[in-house]
């Protein structure tokens, strides 16, 4: 159990609590350098969930440029073209400051609608930047996004989760 700050302890330090969204989209990104041997490739782009996951849910913990290095990672280890993954997070991140200025008050299934439209924005437009249009991936790419989606909530929980462990600190 942790002990309540009394109003004269010194305040911790907060230094490495401002970078815990930043390292947990790095952490998922670098997932999909885990060897996995699959027959039907449906591993959905982790750093792409938890990058939304913290933005849909505590928007203050990313800065709006945040997507350029963080995607600029997830380029070099997911094997897209480079400038992919910096492009399509920078303009959902856009989308979602667009829908923050329009909607007074969002609840878990509009976030979870906004984060479905963005994880198929990304995953479609990235499909036609990677592959030729005559590769056959549809069928996958479409159970990609399916367990994208899926996935979603539990990504929120994990982010919900680390954020209460910051605000305790």
């Amino acid at each position: 159990m942790r002990q309540a700050r009394g109003p004269f302890d010194e305040v911790p330090d907060q230094s490495f609590r401002r970078f815990v969204p930043a390292i947990t989209v790095v952490i998922g990104s670098a997932l999909t350098l885990w060897p996995m041997i699959a027959s039907f490739p449906v591993l959905p782009p982790f750093g792409l969930l938890m990058l939304l996951g913290w933005r849909l849910t505590k928007p203050e913990s990313l800065r709006i440029w945040a997507p350029l290095p963080l995607g600029f990672f997830d380029d070099l280890v997911s094997g897209q073209p480079l400038g992919n993954a910096m492009l399509f997070w920078t303009l959902c991140l856009f989308m979602i400051d667009l829908i923050d200025q329009r909607v007074v008050y969002r609840d878990f299934w509009q976030d979870w609608l906004i984060a479905s439209g963005a994880i198929a924005f990304c995953l479609l437009l990235g499909r036609y930047v990677a592959s030729p249009i005559s590769a056959h991936v549809d069928t996958a790419l479409m159970l990609q996004i399916a367990v994208s989606i899926l996935l979603f909530p539990l990504v929120v929980r994990i982010c919900t989760l680390l954020s209460d462990e910051e605000e305790d600190t």
